[in-house]
């Protein structure tokens, strides 16, 4: 199967010149990511959705716990490997590591594995923030921690204030980039229960901290067509369907009928 270097990385990503097109960052960049949710694709649908999205995707989550199931694990990983593309294991799977107090255990099977990035969260436990900052601290020194913010659960409501002062805490403790928890529905955190997003919750999180370090998570067409509006072509999206990618770029270069008119200049 892993015949040949992707060679898609080395070449340009567009098929043809169009003026009035969002400039996008070539890979590997720092903001603009689309980051992919592997929920149990086979290594076979991996190879295919790279060939097809992989100029498109910036980093992929095995989503939740799903890499303790996954049959040929070694060989998946082996695969986004070839292709240059940056993987983590869901931050459900630290949880359940932590809660067992296998923390230990946790960074041991990272390294076993070769990963080089990890998800911290606190999603589905309850532990006192300056704990998971401190396994922030841990692991960023061996490692690139991506750190999410909010509850799974939708009755936990987080005021606005304390989203800020949590992702605050966990930049300054080493995370990379915060993710503003939605889970991969869409449907807590950030948003409300039918999808629909927070608003004043996300416009005060932008008025203290930066942009570029936020990753949203935006599963839904909807969800991502606002973060656009509100931020550009640029912002950081996560949580997407290996099926989704294409049409997501697309709409980032308002290729498609939601943002058609978001970056066209008619001055």
């Amino acid at each position: 199967m892993l015949l040949y270097k992707a060679s898609w990385y080395y070449i340009c990503s567009m098929n043809f010149n169009l003026p009035q097109i969002p400039k996008r960052d070539k890979k590997p960049r720092t903001h603009g990511l689309t980051m992919v949710m592997d929920k149990g694709l086979s290594n076979q649908e991996v190879t295919n959705f790279l060939s097809v999205a992989g100029p498109h995707v910036d980093i992929v989550k095995l989503g939740f716990g799903t890499s303790m199931v996954t049959p040929n694990l070694k060989e998946k990983l082996a695969i986004y490997a070839a292709y240059d593309m940056p993987v983590y294991f869901g931050g459900t799977l630290f949880e359940a590591f932590l809660i067992r107090n296998c923390f230990d255990e946790y960074v041991q099977m990272i390294q076993d594995y070769g990963l080089k990035h990890v998800e911290v969260s606190d999603g589905s436990i309850s532990i006192p923030h300056s704990e998971k900052c401190g396994y922030i601290e841990k692991l960023a020194k061996i490692v690139t921690v991506l750190s999410e913010v909010g509850s799974k659960d939708a009755a936990h409501i987080i005021p606005p204030y304390k989203w800020i002062e949590l992702m605050r805490s966990e930049l300054d403790a080493g995370s990379t980039y915060v993710i503003a928890e939605a889970r991969e529905a869409g449907n807590v955190g950030i948003y409300r229960s039918s999808g629909e997003v927070r608003e004043g919750l996300v416009q005060e999180i932008l008025t203290q901290i930066p942009e570029e370090k936020i990753i949203w998570e935006a599963p839904q067409k909807a969800q991502q067509v606002y973060f656009m509006e509100l931020c550009g072509a640029n912002v950081n999206l996560g949580n997407i369907a290996p099926n989704e990618v294409i049409p997501l770029e697309a709409t980032r270069l308002g290729l498609r009928g939601d943002t058609f008119n978001f970056f066209l200049h008619t001055d």
